[in-house]
């Protein structure tokens, strides 16, 4: 039944404005708005939707970004402003990419709290 529906995915923000001008703006990625959520448009749409104050970022990735080249997206979102994560027990470079087990990856955040990533496959 629900194997031939477009499921989509989706998180919340406090802020719907901060979200669009980062997701937008500082990520490049195409994004509309309506009825006071956002999609982000990528591969399949993701839903952004407002939460207020209630809101209490995800302690776990909620969207991944794979790249051909960790290094050059690290360097250009950080010169966009994006600060990368560091976490206790992960060994990471000065870049704050980590390279041990699994894809090379680097964990930011949104204006909202909610922990993404840049991965190369």
């Amino acid at each position: 039944m629900l194997d031939t529906t477009k499921a989509f995915s989706g998180f919340s923000v406090n802020d719907v404005e901060a979200a669009k001008k980062f997701y937008g703006r500082t990520l490049g990625v195409r994004v509309s708005e309506e009825h006071g959520m956002l999609t982000l448009h990528l591969g399949s749409d993701v839903l952004v939707y407002p939460k207020g104050p209630a809101h209490v970022p995800a302690t776990y990735t909620v969207l991944n970004f794979p790249v051909e080249d960790i290094d050059q997206a690290v360097d250009e979102l950080a010169a966009r402003g994006v600060r990368f994560e560091r976490y206790d027990g992960i060994e990471q470079d000065e870049r704050g990419v980590a390279r041990g087990d699994g894809p090379p990856i680097a964990w930011f955040t949104d204006p909202s709290g909610n922990i993404l990533s840049v991965l190369q496959p």
